[in-house]
């Protein structure tokens, strides 16, 4: 509550439209399934673990191949979807010099020029010494770690509202392999509207 607080008195409502928020997903070629959900039609005294394996329905291999993506949104645009290169663990040097550096920072500039408020969460890889100081020297504000209530996804569109879209629209056709989710998870992302990111940043 101290900090919601404290971020209503630092951001305005004006200020709202100049916020830039960022978020990492990891994106699998299998969908998580929620097993809670599964269901046997069986007779009620049957138990799951008395039922032959090959009459189950294995929806989802145990160790789905994956790719971690980065975005950006805010009022202004929508950054493009970054991938983190396969194998690589995002600490604060990759994101700092990698996604902020090459990727972000650059794309952020080009869509509001020299006045922007830049919106990190609490990762260890944002709230890292280097990284805050990065931050201070290159960009006009953000909202700094110490800031973000613990555990409040709800307050980024990207992690409360955005995500989940996007995952619902590219899961609608089964995914063949890694290729072919890094080719059509970029194109569900471009089509993306605006006003669905404004709409969710005004929630």
């Amino acid at each position: 509550m101290v900090r919601c607080k404290q971020l209503l008195r630092k951001f305005q409502e004006h200020s709202v439209s100049f916020i830039w928020f960022t978020d990492e997903k990891v994106f699998t070629v299998a969908p998580s399934i929620n097993t809670q959900n599964d269901r046997l039609y069986v007779s009620a005294t049957t138990m799951k673990r008395d039922i032959d394996a090959e009459r189950l329905l294995r929806t989802r291999q145990t160790f789905s191949r994956s790719v971690m993506v980065s975005v950006a949104v805010s009022k202004l645009g929508c950054s493009d979807m970054f991938f983190v290169k396969p194998g690589v663990t995002v600490n604060g040097a990759y994101y700092r010099d990698v996604l902020l550096k090459q990727h972000m920072l650059p794309a952020i500039r080009r869509m509001s020029g020299d006045f922007f408020i830049f919106q990190l969460d609490s990762a260890p890889a944002h709230r890292a010494r280097e990284t805050i100081e990065l931050l201070r020297r290159e960009i006009p504000d953000f909202i700094r770690p110490d800031l973000w209530p613990a555990n409040s996804s709800v307050l980024s569109p990207v992690d409360c509202r955005i995500w989940g879209l996007i995952q619902e629209r590219f899961y609608q056709t089964a995914i063949r392999d890694i290729d072919d989710l890094k080719q059509r998870l970029p194109c569900v992302w471009a089509e993306l509207k605006q006003s669905v990111v404004d709409k969710a940043i005004e929630q």
